[in-house]
């Protein structure tokens, strides 16, 4: 590592901080996009506070509102946002026009919308995808970086995922994922079930959602299926989910080349940054993280020795909750 390179840290136990106490928005509202889309957003914290964008993860899921607690909400302008057809953004589940790209600009046009000039960009999993994609796009606009569950978007990462990898590590739920696809059809699942999601029959839909999302849910905490998050076996969270997260997977994430983010990683290593990793992340693997720190020297690394993919779990909010609170002295 280069001189004055943060070393990277392997979360305890002792002393861990926790969630910050639950806030209402003090705003909220649709923000147009000049298409057919209507972007769902809300503010919270102090409105006079540092400013801040956190990006839920999916492509497809939505906010809630645990991830306000991760900021102290008296010292930070939280802004969050449903991303294109997910949530309450309107219209629900559509993947008309809905790409990493169109999402960079809705980040954009509420920043500008809210009167920002830069913030600190916080985002999870597909979050830290579009938060990294987006700091390529706009160095200039990006105080900091707080990434969770890196994930690079490539090709090896799917493979792993919905392939062969992670299939290894839960065979009673990758059972559950295989059986609503024919046996001739799973040397492929990703196109199998893009092929169902993309079904005008809603019922078909519905069923590969079902599959799809719970596949994920089963796998994102380190106690395994018994922790699945309810809002997998939610249908209509399900159908948005799955439907868009299996768009953006089958068509690479609209990312030019395999590896676009590492490629261009070079125009952020002036931004402070900080990753909070699982060791024992499924749904992404530590290595994307390794690799994103071996390229990113800079950023501060943490891994948490008892945590998957959850944000939730106990070192994982630690971690964060560490580097927002860190965040605020820049």
């Amino acid at each position: 590592m280069e001189r004055n390179t943060p070393p990277f840290a392997v979360s305890n136990t002792v002393h861990r901080k926790g969630l910050y106490p639950d806030n209402e928005p003090f705003a909220y509202g649709w923000l147009p996009t000049g298409g057919t889309h209507e972007i769902f957003y809300e503010e919270c914290g102090n409105p006079d506070g540092k400013p801040c964008v956190i990006l839920h993860g999916g492509p497809g899921g939505a906010i809630n509102p645990t991830m306000r607690r991760f900021f102290n909400p008296a010292k930070w302008r939280m802004a969050l946002f449903d991303q294109r057809g997910c949530g309450k953004s309107r219209p629900n589940a559509s993947l008309e026009d809905n790409t990493t790209w169109t999402l960079i600009e809705d980040i954009e046009r509420l920043r500008i919308h809210l009167g920002v000039e830069k913030w600190t960009v916080f985002g999870g999993s597909w979050g830290s995808t579009l938060a990294l994609a987006y700091a390529i796009t706009h160095p200039h606009r990006v105080e900091a970086l707080v990434l969770r569950g890196i994930f690079l978007l490539t090709q090896r990462e799917l493979r792993w995922f919905y392939q062969e990898g992670a299939s290894m590590l839960f065979p009673d739920a990758w059972q559950r994922f295989c059986a609503p696809i024919p046996e001739a059809e799973r040397g492929d699942m990703m196109a199998a079930y893009h092929k169902r999601l993309t079904h005008t029959d809603r019922r078909i839909q519905a069923e590969a959602a079902a599959a799809w999302s719970q596949w994920e849910g089963d796998t994102i905490s380190i106690r395994g299926p018994e922790a699945r998050p309810s809002k997998f076996n939610e249908i209509d969270f399900a159908i948005a989910f799955a439907r868009i997260e299996c768009h953006f997977f089958a068509n690479g994430g609209f990312f030019k080349e395999d590896n676009w983010i590492l490629n261009n990683i070079d125009k952020i290593r002036g931004i402070p940054g900080w990753i909070v990793q699982g060791r024992f992340d499924v749904v992404t693997p530590m290595d994307s993280a390794w690799r994103l720190k071996t390229a990113w020297p800079e950023a501060s690394f943490d891994i948490v020795w008892d945590a998957g993919h959850a944000s939730t779990e106990p070192g994982i909010v630690d971690g964060l909750v560490r580097a927002t609170d860190q965040a605020l002295k820049l």
